[in-house]
């Protein structure tokens, strides 16, 4: 219990120890970085928005074109031209298993392709 009494007493003298606040140029700084950042994040939110209705959904391999197929993840032109090349497709699976692309290049596309 002593040293609690003394502990707390010797603690007693920081107690008046705060920082002081901060200067109108220190707050006119902050402020000027945050909302730098802020336009840079709505910037990014806006470009994300704008590519994200570009998207029209999954592509159709039976009837999309070499630049569409090759805008996919992992496809350059060879596979494009062997996807084409093996139309028409009943489903998407149909593409690693007649061996046009590899498992993990279907895995990396799957959800972007369809065959309606």
């Amino acid at each position: 219990m002593k040293w609690i009494v003394i502990a707390t007493l010797g603690l007693f003298p920081f107690c008046g120890c705060a920082p002081s606040s901060p200067s109108p140029d220190q707050i006119r700084q902050q402020t000027a970085t945050a909302t730098a950042a802020a336009a840079r994040d709505t910037k990014a939110v806006a470009q994300g928005i704008v590519e994200g209705l570009r998207t029209k959904g999954p592509l159709n391999i039976n009837h999309a074109t070499k630049e569409q197929l090759e805008s996919l993840p992992g496809i350059d032109g060879a596979s494009a031209d062997r996807i084409i090349a093996g139309r028409p497709y009943k489903n998407s699976e149909e593409l690693p298993r007649r061996h046009i692309i590899s498992r993990a290049e279907y895995h990396r596309i799957a959800t972007k392709i369809e065959t309606k």
